[in-house]
């Protein structure tokens, strides 16, 4: 599974030297974290809307289509900070023997 992340990361990585001209990736980029958040946040609306929208129908194409796009952006934000998927699935994993009380609590001190 990481493997499909990692291999999306290393394109993202190659898209932020392309032009803006040619690559989607490169013109999120160069227009700016501003710009890439603002898509972030259009498709977390577009994902929460199609899981509302799935709750009552038995096709779950449109959630699963929305949530690529989500994570896709999101992506796209860690890497125009520095960041990566394997960040996050470190936290992940460092998390994972914690409840998830345990890791809130953790969190307020």
């Amino acid at each position: 599974m990481s493997d499909t992340l990692s291999q999306l990361a290393a394109v993202l990585e190659q898209r932020k030297q392309a032009s803006a001209d040619t690559s989607y990736v490169a013109s999120l980029h160069a227009k700016g974290l501003n710009k890439i958040l603002e898509k972030v946040g259009e498709e977390c609306t577009e994902t929460l809307l199609a899981a509302k929208d799935c709750q009552h129908s038995d096709d779950k194409s449109d959630l699963i289509y929305e949530t690529a796009d989500l994570w896709f952006h999101s992506l796209v934000m860690l890497s125009h900070l520095g960041l990566g998927p394997d960040d996050i699935l470190n936290e992940l994993a460092r998390r994972f023997d914690l409840s998830g009380l345990e890791e809130k609590a953790f969190r307020s001190k």
